[in-house]
């Protein structure tokens, strides 16, 4: 009875270990035996690598796992692959999948809803399915277009070290480090000034602007009524004198006016001239004195 009780437990042991082995692997795999599912089939011409048990999404969540690859042996061609999904996952008619590679190679299946909300696929029915390149498929579609441009490029980078190798880029280069130099030095010469000149600028505007002001207000205390009036006034006697000259009724007049006295003037000038030539000519004429006196004429006998 005792060994009987042995080997039994032994075996619900084994059994037990064996339950848990499967259920593990399963899990692992991403099946559960104790949740329900429901299974389509996807058609795809190229599964590209895609493997059992992997995932299916809808709408980046998960949604199943792939239960099943067949090759369609009756249409060459074509591989059918089974889908087990969550029951309660509403698949629309008109819904199709793709597969889709990340860089890594992994390959999921997306199932891309419809947008119908009166018709769905019922379970077991088919699903169109096609591939999607990704980032990979799009970079091995340029390989061709960079082939191309791989002449195109070499000649650019030997016109590049042609241009490089000229023995004038060393000197423009230089040419534009002076440039920078004299750049920065007269940014801080512009600093300087604008910190210590515009200041005191500024202090000399605001000085001549109160000047103004000043002058302005000693201008508005003018009285330019009076003035005028004075300056009127003044210009009146101006040309009643001017008017009085122009007659020849007073001295002044008669003066700048009447000719006869201007040749009268101008004749005893000349007289006058004429008088002090002969005066140096001949001055015994008209002076007649001696130092010791005057001598008696002797008498004629």
């Amino acid at each position: 009875m005792k060994g009987f009780n042995k080997e039994v437990k032994i075996g619900i042991a084994g059994i037990i270990a064996l339950f848990i082995l499967v259920f593990g692997i399963n899990y692992l795999k991403g099946v559960s035996l104790f949740k329900p599912t429901r299974h389509f089939y996807v058609q795809f011409q190229d599964i590209n690598g895609l493997a059992k048990s992997s995932p299916v999404f809808a709408d980046g969540f998960k949604v199943g796992i792939v239960s099943k690859l067949e090759y369609d042996f009756v249409h060459p061609g074509n591989v059918v692959v089974e889908i087990d999904v969550d029951p309660s996952l509403r698949v629309p008619k008109g819904s199709t999948a793709e597969l889709q590679s990340d860089l890594l190679g992994a390959v999921k299946l997306n199932l891309l809803l419809a947008n119908n909300p009166r018709e769905k696929v019922e379970y077991g029915d088919t699903i169109m399915g096609h591939v999607n390149a990704g980032a990979l498929g799009k970079a091995a579609d340029m390989i061709p277009t960079v082939e191309k441009m791989l002449p195109k490029l070499d000649s650019i980078l030997t016109s590049l070290n042609m241009i490089l190798a000229n023995p004038a880029i060393p000197a423009t280069l230089h040419n534009i480090e002076n440039l920078t130099a004299s750049l920065n030095n007269n940014s801080r010469q512009l600093e300087r000034m604008m910190h210590d000149d515009i200041p005191l600028l500024t202090d000399k505007l605001n000085e001549i602007g109160d000047n103004f002001v000043a002058i302005s207000g000693n201008l508005k205390q003018i009285d330019y009524a009076a003035t005028m009036a004075k300056v009127d006034e003044t210009l009146a006697n101006v040309k009643q004198i001017t008017d009085k000259l122009e007659q020849k009724d007073n001295t002044v007049g008669l003066l700048l006016n009447d000719p006869s006295l201007y040749n009268n003037l101008n004749q005893t000038a000349i007289n006058a001239a004429s008088l002090l030539d002969d005066l140096q000519n001949h001055p015994k004429r008209y002076v007649h004195f001696s130092v010791f006196g005057k001598k008696d004429k002797p008498k004629n006998p």
